[in-house]
């Protein structure tokens, strides 16, 4: 079963505006905290969402 895209950018878009202080550029700090403030239990899923999570943290805001 594939993972969709969408699902991964949505869940972590989410997660980052409901707890902006919490995420870092850190993989696997981020990887705790999704499993703690989620309920996916797919380990291939919760890992997804925390590199996109640690991605978007990492790269360079950009001026709106």
């Amino acid at each position: 079963m594939a993972i969709k895209p969408a699902y991964v950018k949505k869940t972590g878009t989410l997660l980052m505006d409901r707890y902006p202080k919490a995420f870092g550029d850190d993989f696997e700090h981020n990887k705790e905290l999704v499993d703690e403030l989620t309920n996916i239990e797919s380990k291939s899923v919760r890992n997804r969402i925390a590199g996109y999570v640690t991605r978007k943290q990492r790269s360079p805001q950009q001026p709106a």
